[in-house]
């Protein structure tokens, strides 16, 4: 039988999950990334999506690679309106904004809850919500996939409200000097589309790219010292 191919933001999504708890991903689509697990040893995985279209895919694709379609639960739900509980929470392929309604509506949360979130776009965006409402970045990486640069982050509740400068909503944790480079060339180009129109956006935009600079400075310093 042959085994799902998964995409590199979804084989890095896979690589943050914890071991033996209850999975769920939210926005399925064909279950490839719990079938995924389930062949690499998980056997508590939810797969839930907010249209009966994709469940149907799913449950073709879980027969498929699994044998049984009973081996993940498939669930109808708006993002997690409709989930009871899981240990680990996967949200990929969507935007930021969306990331973030999704979470802020979880009625499990505890302090051990974990998501792996890997949005297409406004991570920044993201990051500001999460860190506001109680949640911290315990890691993020920089996967290249189709020739575009994405990130996908590990994420913890704990209650606590964090402040966040305009610098780590656009990077976070990630310290992949090529996404660092692409971020700070975005947020150049930004400022001077807006300069005229709006001369303090464009300056805010700035100031975060200065700060990106810094950082890969720092990078690249510690580097040579190594």
């Amino acid at each position: 039988m042959s085994e799902p191919i998964l995409s590199a933001r979804l084989a890095a999504a896979a690589g943050m999950v914890r071991k033996g708890g209850v999975i769920c991903d939210v926005g399925t689509d064909h279950a490839l990334l719990p079938c995924r697990l389930w062949l690499d040893g998980e056997r508590k995985l939810i797969a839930a999506d907010i249209n009966e279209g994709p469940l149907l895919s799913a449950r073709q694709t879980i027969s498929h690679y699994i044998g049984d379609e009973n081996a993940v639960r498939l669930v109808l739900s708006d993002g997690l309106d409709k989930i009871d509980y899981a240990d680990d929470v996967i949200i990929a392929g969507m935007g930021g904004e969306l990331i973030a309604r999704i979470i802020l509506g979880c009625r499990f949360l505890c302090k051990d809850t974990h998501f792996i979130l890997q949005p297409m776009t406004k991570a920044e965006v993201l990051r500001r919500e999460l860190y506001k409402n109680g949640f911290y970045i315990e890691k993020e990486l920089a996967v290249k996939d189709a020739g575009r640069l994405y990130v996908v982050m590990s994420v913890y509740y704990d209650g606590q409200s964090r402040e966040t400068d305009d610098t780590f909503a656009y990077i976070g944790k990630v310290r992949d000097t090529a996404y660092l480079c692409f971020a700070r060339d975005r947020l150049i180009r930004a400022a001077d589309n807006c300069a005229c129109a709006d001369p303090a956006k464009s300056t805010a935009l700035r100031t975060a790219a200065d700060g990106i600079e810094k950082t890969i400075n720092e990078i690249e310093g510690n580097a040579d010292e190594s």
